[in-house]
């Protein structure tokens, strides 16, 4: 079935929206030629592409590997599907959160880029983050008003990945200023965290703070928690080298040289 050919309306209407207001005046005193729905084509793609590079660059994701690079094999536990359903995007679309829960080194930040990086593609907006480098940018903020400036820059995207949740203590303003952005976002907006302590141990991540009950009710209302058991890819990753450079090593050494014997005395 042949698609429906555009109208000069059509046209006229995709012109507009990206401000080729020269287009619209031609379009209405010659009609349609050939050559202008390659040119609105061309336009809207340089503008898709254009926004994604600004949005990535926003969004601070960084050096990371794809998700195919993941050997599934490794974890004793791990639900693929659900990694693959997260990559879906639909927990954003719902405002929904995920939480990446596991040892360090078993892939928690990898899986967490790749969503992310698959929400830029989809057209939103994501910003990636650590906990430290988030509480420490808050906490040094002096006065409510570039404390609130900066809790909206936490709040806005339609995606925030908070990294390493748990690797480090903190004390009872750092968990307020976590809560404040937590509670920011409930049913406004998706927030990935990955962290190495189940919710048992967060007094621990932030002794004596008041507001961690609160805290962890709120990121886990509407929330999937993927839980990933496995031992440190990263040391498996360490061990795989050294044994291949020792092999290398071992590979270049000349060969040992048989002693020549004396010859007997006449």
């Amino acid at each position: 079935m042949n698609p429906t050919p555009p109208t000069c309306s059509d046209l006229s209407l995709r012109a507009q929206k990206l401000g080729m207001l020269g287009l619209c005046r031609l379009l209405n005193q010659v009609g349609i030629q050939p050559w202008m729905l390659n040119l609105l084509d061309l336009e809207e793609q340089a503008r898709r592409q254009r926004s994604l590079d600004r949005r990535i660059q926003a969004a601070h994701l960084g050096a990371y590997r794809s998700l195919g690079d993941y050997d599934w094999s490794w974890p004793k536990k791990v639900d693929r599907a659900q990694v693959q359903d997260a990559m879906g995007l639909g927990f954003i679309k719902e405002h929904e959160n995920i939480v990446l829960l596991g040892p360090n080194g078993v892939g928690k930040t990898l899986i967490a880029k790749n969503v992310a990086y698959q929400a830029l593609l989809g057209g939103m907006t994501v910003l990636f983050t650590t906990a430290s480098s988030m509480l420490a940018d808050l906490v040094q903020r002096d006065g409510s008003r570039a404390l609130q400036q900066r809790l909206r820059v936490y709040a806005r995207p339609q995606l925030l990945v908070i990294d390493e949740v748990g690797y480090l203590s903190y004390d009872n303003r750092h968990a307020d200023l976590l809560f404040e952005v937590i509670n920011r976002r409930y049913e406004q907006a998706s927030t990935l965290i990955t962290t190495n302590k189940p919710f048992s141990e967060w007094n621990d991540v932030f002794p004596n703070a008041a507001c961690v009950v609160t805290l962890i009710d709120r990121l886990t209302h509407h929330a999937e928690v993927i839980p990933i058991e496995a031992d440190s890819y990263r040391l498996k990753e360490a061990k795989e080298r050294a044994a291949e450079k020792t092999k290398r090593r071992k590979d270049k050494r000349p060969p040992k040289l048989e002693p020549e014997s004396s010859a007997p005395t006449p």
